[in-house]
């Protein structure tokens, strides 16, 4: 009996694992929807009206007529801050869930094969 209080302590574990790891993809979903936005999304800096950076004639959002209030308001630097500060949340994120799924997986597996073993040591009566 030992040994079942250790697996289910160890599925307990392997679940938080995978919990945090569905935590931080999470985070990472919404630092790339923020990051979408501000490539998408139209604004306003001081009382200029700036296009999204991703769909202005000329490639850039820091040109044009009000070129330079744009530039201060929403420059690249920002934007590819913020997809950086992703990529490591998401693979952290992915690994903990992946270890923790598979942590489940294989301490269920190794359950069965023990009542299977059990089973087939049993004599049949």
């Amino acid at each position: 009996m030992r040994s079942n209080y250790y697996d289910m302590d160890f599925r307990d574990r392997a679940g938080k694992t995978r919990t945090w790891g569905l935590v931080l993809l999470a985070l990472a979903a919404i630092l790339w929807i923020w990051c979408a936005m501000l490539l998408m999304l139209p604004y306003e800096a001081d009382t200029t009206d700036c296009k999204a950076p991703l769909f202005t004639e000329r490639g850039t959002a820091n040109t044009g007529e009000a070129g330079s209030d744009c530039a201060k308001e929403r420059d690249w630097p920002e934007v590819l801050a913020v997809l950086g500060a992703s990529v490591p949340v998401s693979v952290v994120g992915g690994s903990l869930f992946a270890i923790g799924t598979v942590s489940r997986r294989m301490s269920a597996h190794a359950q069965a094969i023990r009542e299977l073993d059990e089973l087939a040591e049993k004599p049949k009566s």
